[in-house]
């Protein structure tokens, strides 16, 4: 009775770690390459996976298997959780990863630039998404000052100083580096 209960437990575990692991490779690629292609790709994954996992619950259910269909079940509710959560915070998690594996790449690239006149902050596209002529773009600047802090922290858009255009988004990649997202069709060098 005790080694059935252990083997059942290990097979749940199998399926939690089935059910994640599967969800993050899916969405790997929508970290590190063209978000709007990739995010869209994984949803018609996991649209067509949940449809087999429907199929076998109502297979399931049909069959009166009530030890089959409760577990496809689960792992139908959790792979949405899941899904859900990376698609929510598909921006942040696409900036962290990013940022962790380019960082060094971008730090050089953004500090070998020339000192800015006017106040600009040194900066280097990082990002950018859309199609039919609405792109948007995100800067990584460098704040030596850390002035931008405190929109990443409350969230804030606006004008900021260092910076010629309205921001929709500022993000903090770490101490004195942030992701600065300006509105759709607008450049750095083109604000309107």
């Amino acid at each position: 009775m005790e080694e059935a209960a252990g083997q059942k437990r290990f097979r749940w575990r199998r399926l939690l770690l089935y059910v994640v692991a599967g969800n993050l490779i899916l969405f790997a690629p929508a970290a590190f390459l063209e978000p709007d292609l990739w995010l869209l790709a994984y949803l018609a994954a996991v649209l067509i996976i949940s449809l087999i996992w429907i199929g076998l619950l109502v297979k399931n259910a049909i069959a009166r298997r009530t030890r089959r269909w409760v577990p496809t079940l689960s792992m139908l509710l959790l792979g949405w959780t899941i899904s859900a959560v990376l698609v929510t915070n598909q921006s942040g998690i696409r900036n962290v990863v990013r940022w962790v594996v380019f960082s060094k790449y971008y730090k050089a690239r953004v500090l070998a630039e020339a000192v800015p006149t006017e106040g600009e902050l040194k900066h280097t596209e990082w990002d950018g998404w859309g199609w039919a002529g609405q792109d948007t773009t995100v800067y990584v600047v460098f704040d030596p000052s850390d002035s931008l802090s405190a929109a990443a922290d409350k969230g804030q858009s606006g004008r900021f100083s260092g910076i010629p255009c309205e921001v929709s988004v500022v993000r903090r990649l770490e101490r004195h580096w942030y992701a600065v997202e300006l509105y759709t069709d607008e450049l750095w060098s083109r604000c309107y």
